[in-house]
């Protein structure tokens, strides 16, 4: 029991603090003429009972995507929001003209690029050399047709 006291003691005096403090605020947010700030707040509160009142007696419902069977429910049926139409912003600009990137025009045009930029040097010595060889071997064959030549002339003629 001597809990409860405690704690009601606390209510009340927390009750007194609000109290307080409200009638504190509504000094200091009052016009000067008291007595007409009274009258308002007073005719304010009066009116938001009326309201309170009001709403409890007729509640009114709304629906917006079910379609009440009852006549008198189909009053509070609330007409579908309208969007506004959305105007896509990059496609009412107008096109922008494509600058050449300079980068582009480093990329290789093949995959093998790389490979082969490495590997020149070697395929210019090897380029040379079967030039050399080609060469060699068609002197080769020159010469053995002289000879070939020589001994059909020479042959015949003995």
């Amino acid at each position: 029991m001597g809990e409860e006291d405690d704690i009601e003691q606390a209510v009340a005096v927390r009750r007194e603090r609000l109290r307080a403090l409200r009638a504190a605020q509504e000094l200091l947010s009052a016009p000067e003429d008291e007595s007409a700030a009274r009258g308002d707040a007073k005719d304010e509160a009066d009116a938001e009972d009326d309201k309170d009142a009001d709403e409890e007696e007729n509640p009114s419902m709304k629906f917006r995507n079910y379609v009440p069977q009852d006549k008198q429910l189909q009053e509070g049926k609330v007409a579908p929001p309208v969007l506004p139409k959305f105007e896509d912003p990059i496609a009412a600009a107008p096109p922008v003209a494509e600058k050449k990137d300079p980068f582009v025009n480093i990329a290789p045009k093949k995959p093998n690029w790389d490979l082969r930029r490495d590997v020149q040097k070697k395929l210019d010595k090897l380029e040379r050399r079967t030039q050399k060889a080609m060469c060699k071997i068609m002197e080769e064959q020159e010469k053995q047709k002289q000879i070939e030549e020589d001994d059909d002339v020479n042959g015949t003629q003995d």
